[in-house]
C-alpha cells in the first residue's frame, strides 16, 4: 500500500463521462427552470386548465340552449318528432294518439299539458305503464316530441 501514513490521491482524474453527466444534469436543471417555472416563462398548469374549461363550458352553453330550445311552430321538428312518435309511442297512444294501451293524447292529459309536465312524463315515465324514454331519447328528440304532441291536441 502506503509507504507512508497520510493516503493522497495523487493525480487521478475524474472520468470524462461522469463530467458529461455532471454538466447535463446543470443544463438540465437550468432549462427546466426556465421553461417551467410560471414567474420566469409564464406557463402553468391553472392557464391550462382554465383554457379547457372555458372551452368546455362554452360547448356546453351551447348543447344546453339547443336541448332547451322549444321547438313549438317549426315544421321540420314537429316532421322529426312526428318520425320519433310513430317509432316510439304510436304502438301504445296509437297512430292518431287517441290511445291504445296508453291515454289518449288528444285531449286533457292526465299529468298537465305543459312543456315541463309532457318532458317529465315521456323522459321519467309515468305509474300505470308509461315507461321512461331518457335512455332511448335524448333532450333533442324529446321536445321535437313535445312539439309533435303539441299539434295533436289541435
Amino acid at each position: 500500500m502506503n509507504d507512508h501514513d497520510n493516503p493522497t490521491e495523487s493525480n487521478n482524474k475524474v472520468p470524462r463521462g461522469m463530467t458529461a453527466f455532471f454538466v447535463f444534469c446543470i443544463v438540465f436543471v437550468v432549462v427546466y427552470v426556465v421553461l417551467y417555472t410560471p414567474g420566469i416563462s409564464g406557463w402553468s398548469y391553472y392557464k391550462i386548465f382554465e383554457k379547457r374549461v372555458s372551452e368546455a363550458q362554452a360547448l356546453l352553453t351551447d348543447v344546453q340552449r339547443e336541448a332547451k330550445a322549444s321547438y313549438r311552430g317549426d315544421e321540420v321538428a314537429i316532421t322529426e318528432g312526428g318520425e320519433i312518435y310513430a317509432s316510439s309511442c304510436a304502438v301504445c297512444h296509437k297512430a292518431d294518439g287517441t290511445g291504445g294501451i296508453g291515454s289518449n293524447l288528444t285531449g286533457d292529459l292526465k299529468f298537465g299539458t305543459s312543456e315541463k309536465d309532457l318532458y317529465e312524463s315521456i323522459a321519467e315515465g309515468r305509474e300505470g305503464g308509461m315507461p321512461p324514454f331518457k335512455q332511448q331519447l335524448n333532450d333533442t328528440k324529446i321536445r321535437k316530441l313535445i312539439a309533435f304532441l303539441e299539434t295533436l291536441r289541435k
